[in-house]
């Protein structure tokens, strides 16, 4: 982490924090702007890891004193009159890489929990430049601007690049008056067929602040992956009870200022901000960033009529867009949000981001656990709606890419939790749109995606599984994989397994793998195979908890189906 000395006097210098080395200079003009940005790092031993993350987790730190552990508070620019405060407490990120560019995303509070949800934030818009660079130093910027940041829009950047080199590996930062933020490391898609020999995502969902710390974000920010697909629950929109963390406010957010200020809270999480400062991210809302089991326009709560809780979506997605690195296409109309969308890497991968909420069906039988409920099985009921079923169809008809991934949020494979002759199915997942799940299965093999691979959240459990043509017929053929990544904190601490769990792999053979830990996906997609790694954390209700490999499987191109390693 670089923090100046000297008061932001003209001439002051800076240093780094004992855990990097190296050497730094600031300077200041007449009118105390730092003229350079950000020193440059004159030690070449420097891995681009320990500045990122050196920078990302403590560059709002020593400003709004929430420091690294054995770190201590450094001096910073003095604040003349009608300049703001260190604006950039909710870090900095990236995301929906494109072939020839990147969205990068900040959003502006000096008062990140202020209850308007507004962050302290008074003006009407404020001016904020941002950088783009090759390299860390910023020797080499490629791309310089300036975007405002509106009150109408919670004071949130959106600044959506175009003409960067595809492939690219950049980095990222932003400025207003004295204060810089921290620095983000970003990519740009491979060109558009190009060949491509591997691409390294991170998985993840389900990070709930009032259940433990997020521990497994800065893991995952070590990885350093390209792309980091999260699977919704980014937000919890619940009281929140008494575990390790409390939710501001301790109530149901249901207003937009509620949304933005719920936000703000996770994000001023130094270990959610360091996973977005490493690599770009692609991301899909699942239910909690709205309200529990949402579907469509209907509400959980029986007593909420249809306009009231259009209303609260909205409210809920104009929050989200506010706070993810999203495109323009995004921007949340008439009550509703664009959110499937595919991005491709190269001839290898050709992503799917799908939306299993806002257009689905009720939940057949009033929704929960359910054994003998017919109407899961009606043709006419959908988790995607038709327009987005037809875009999904069409994209694995159409796609030329080695790996077909779909990013989704609910369990897709059949999953029956009790053993014996009764079967019983969750009706808020795939099992709940029989004919749903059929039509997309169709899209599977022969002309369709020979090599899909489904990513799935929500679950808070580890589980690998075998897509097959027939679940209830094990000898069926198998037609792909699914992944399913346990949750960031949601759960709390979790355990290696549960009765349910040894229910459900003896009942579901086409499933492998059953962990309950907190953790993330690690997968690697080359030209012959796809590896999975579930990481896991042994606990979350405390900081400071070490990383493991508790599974790892492989999927062989031209042949589905899993391997454990």
């Amino acid at each position: 982490m670089i923090v100046a000395e000297g008061g932001g006097e003209p001439g002051a210098r800076c240093r780094l924090l004992p855990e990097l080395s190296g050497t730094c200079h600031l300077e200041y003009d007449a009118a105390s702007l730092c003229v350079d940005w950000l020193p440059g790092v004159t030690n070449p031993s420097l891995s681009r890891r320990a500045v990122l993350l050196g920078t990302a987790a403590a560059g709002t730190g020593a400003v709004v004193g929430g420091l690294l552990p054995g770190t201590s508070a450094l001096a910073v620019p003095k604040i003349r009159p009608g300049r703001i405060a260190y604006p950039f407490t909710l870090g900095i990120a990236s995301g929906d890489p494109s072939p020839d560019g990147v969205v990068l995303w900040t959003r502006l509070a000096v008062d990140p929990l202020a209850e308007d949800g507004f962050g302290g934030m008074t003006a009407e818009k404020y001016d904020v430049e941002f950088q783009v660079a090759e390299d860390l130093n910023f020797s080499r910027v490629v791309r310089r601007g300036t975007k405002h940041a509106r009150r109408d829009e919670g004071y949130a950047i959106h600044v959506e690049l175009t003409g960067l080199p595809s492939g690219k590996e950049l980095y990222y930062r932003f400025r207003i008056d004295e204060h810089i933020s921290p620095v983000g490391r970003t990519l740009t898609a491979p060109a558009v067929g190009s060949i491509v020999s591997a691409l390294t995502m991170a998985i993840a969902s389900c990070s709930n602040f009032s259940a433990g710390y997020f521990t497994a974000y800065r893991h995952l920010a070590n990885e350093m992956p390209d792309l980091v697909l999260h699977l919704g629950d980014y937000i919890y929109e619940g009281a929140g009870g008494t575990g390790a963390r409390r939710h501001s406010g301790g109530k149901e957010i249901k207003t937009l200022a509620d949304y933005r200020t719920r936000y703000a809270q996770y994000k001023t999480d130094p270990d959610l901000q360091l996973a977005h400062a490493a690599a770009p991210w692609a991301a899909v809302p699942d239910d909690h960033e709205v309200e529990n089991n949402y579907a469509g326009d209907i509400s959980e709560n029986a007593a909420d009529t249809v306009e009231y809780f259009r209303q609260r979506r909205a409210w809920a997605y104009q929050a989200y867009y506010e706070n993810m690195p999203f495109r323009r296409a995004s921007t949340p109309r008439n009550l509703e949000m664009q959110l499937f969308r595919r991005l491709s890497w190269g001839n290898l991968a050709s992503l799917h981001m799908m939306d299993t909420r806002q257009f689905r069906s009720d939940q057949a039988c009033n929704d929960g656990w359910r054994a003998g409920c017919g109407p899961a099985e009606d043709e006419a009921r959908s988790i995607t709606g038709d327009k987005q079923e037809r875009w999904l169809l069409d994209g694995l008809r159409r796609s030329e890419a080695t790996w077909d991934i779909l990013g989704q949020q609910v369990f897709f494979s059949q999953r029956d939790r009790v053993v014996g002759a009764v079967d019983e199915y969750g009706m808020d997942s795939w099992d709940g749109y029989v004919a749903s799940r059929k039509r997309i299965l169709s899209g599977f093999g022969g002309s369709g995606a020979t090599n899909p691979v489904v990513l799935t959240g929500d679950v808070h459990v580890h589980y690998a599984s075998d897509i097959k043509a027939d679940f209830r017929n094990p000898a069926s053929k198998t037609l792909g994989v699914e992944l399913v990544t346990t949750s960031i904190t949601s759960g709390g601490n979790g355990s290696e397994t549960t009765a349910t769990g040894t229910a459900q792999l003896a009942e579901n053979p086409h499933i492998k793998l059953y962990n309950s830990r907190r953790g993330y996906i690690l997968a690697k997609a080359e030209r012959d195979q796809l590896r999975a790694d579930f990481k896991v954390v042994p606990y979350v209700t405390t900081q400071g908890a070490p990383l493991e490999t508790r599974a790892s499987f492989a999927v062989e191109a031209g042949n589905p189906g899993l391997h454990r390693l």
